[in-house]
């Protein structure tokens, strides 16, 4: 499943927005439709569901193989003991800790909550449709705007306390409260499942397929714990005692993120060697409006006698829930930085250039970033782009900087 995303993009025509988007749908339609084909199913038979997901599997695997092309295989290989060892990594393992616990709470209400609803198949199913809808539109919309707002950490923290008292709702018998948590549990779990990953990738240095084994590999042990732990425990004790478990556990996450602080504290330097002070930064994106951004940071410079101007452009990669791709070919973003230095030298600016390599979350606090560790005053950035499929899916760039201006001593213009 972590390799889809990136073969979606390494194969989709139409550029990899469209794969993106591509993958981000079906995500949702089989998190939602599924549990209402399930339910329909097992409304016949306990047996049917089973049949009906190999059905599944096998159009799956022959349309892989009928309709991939065939892909090169990797220059280097990866040693099958290496995510382990990546783990010995301070970051890495308190994030992969964190998300274990996380995790357990989420098995908890995958695995325990139809059980204590009771309720017929196709009335879990529903339910579970809504957790499913909830879970996949959080993920992709809301996760990286509440980000890019507030801060991946703070928002993980006030997430899991909010899925803390969410899990202690479930344990107390009401089902129409049971079932409202259920759903509402989904919200929560898309933003958890993004940032977590997020924060797995960008927490060391280690190669970032080898980060994503060894965070997937301890994280989901919990698919191992919790499903026989919670109803155990609600066997020999009560459900919400069992409910009670899983919410320890949530809370648990933030607080090893917390005590483990010192591990994870900033996890990623600023890339580049830091200019003069007194620049201007010019945002580019390897649109039409990076000539008018470039010419305005330009003039800007030559006013106020800053000494260079910065060409910024922020290399932005997909994270979905234990998998990352590069949307953007590392040559395609070297050649946006030559461009926008070759016509700041040809107006007369001093010109620099470099490219940042973020999330879609993160993607304006690098450029901050970077902008203040050169002593920047201006930053210059297009105006957002109407109808753009990334604003769509994350967020526009310019608002999100423009608000980011207003609480940092950096002056943001906005160049239409």
């Amino acid at each position: 499943m972590v390799t889809a995303l990136s073969v979606l993009v390494a194969v989709t025509r139409g550029g990899t927005g469209r794969a993106v988007l591509i993958y981000e749908a079906a995500m949702g339609l089989g998190l939602s439709v599924g549990p209402l084909l399930g339910a329909a199913l097992g409304a016949q038979s306990w047996r049917w569901p089973f049949f009906g997901t190999a059905t599944l599997m096998a159009v799956g695997l022959v349309s892989a193989l009928v309709f991939l092309p065939s892909r090169p295989r990797p220059a280097q290989k990866t040693a099958l003991s290496a995510p382990i060892r990546a783990l010995a990594h301070p970051g890495l393992f308190t994030v992969s800790l964190a998300a274990f616990f996380y995790y357990f709470a989420f098995f908890a209400v995958l695995a325990f909550a139809p059980f204590v609803l009771d309720l017929s198949a196709h009335a879990v199913g529903a339910i579970f449709f809504g957790w499913g809808l909830m879970l996949a539109l959080f993920s992709v919309f809301v996760a990286p705007r509440v980000e890019a707002r507030f801060g991946l950490v703070p928002v993980v923290a006030v997430a899991l306390v909010a899925l803390a008292v969410l899990l202690v709702v479930m344990g107390s018998g009401n089902k129409p409260a049971i079932a409202a948590a259920v759903i509402l549990s989904g919200a929560i779990m898309g933003v958890c499942n993004t940032l977590f990953t997020e924060l797995a990738l960008e927490v060391s240095d280690v190669p970032r397929p080898v980060a994503s084994a060894g965070y997937n590999f301890l994280r989901w042990f919990a698919g191992v714990v919790a499903p026989w732990a919670v109803p155990t425990i609600a066997e020999h004790g009560s459900v919400l005692a069992a409910f009670s478990l899983a919410a320890l556990a949530a809370l648990l996450a933030p607080a090893t993120l917390w005590l483990r602080r010192g591990s994870i504290a900033h996890h990623k330097a600023v890339p580049g060697t830091a200019p003069a002070p007194g620049l201007v930064v010019a945002a580019v994106d390897g649109s039409d409006a990076d000539a008018r951004v470039i010419d305005r940071a330009v003039a800007l410079a030559k006013a106020t006698g800053k000494l260079a101007v910065l060409a910024l452009h922020v290399r932005v990669s997909e994270v979905l829930d234990g998998a990352e791709t590069e949307t953007e070919p590392r040559p395609q973003a070297a050649a946006i930085v030559a461009r926008a230095r070759a016509r700041i030298a040809a107006a007369g600016g001093a010109a620099q250039g470099e490219v940042l390599h973020a999330t879609p979350g993160q993607a304006v606090r690098a450029t901050f970033a970077r902008a203040e560790a050169g002593g920047a005053a201006h930053v210059v950035i297009g105006a957002p782009h109407a109808g753009a499929l990334d604003d769509l899916l994350h967020g526009s760039f310019a608002r999100a900087a423009e608000a980011a201006g207003r609480q940092a001593a950096i002056t943001v213009e906005t160049v239409d």
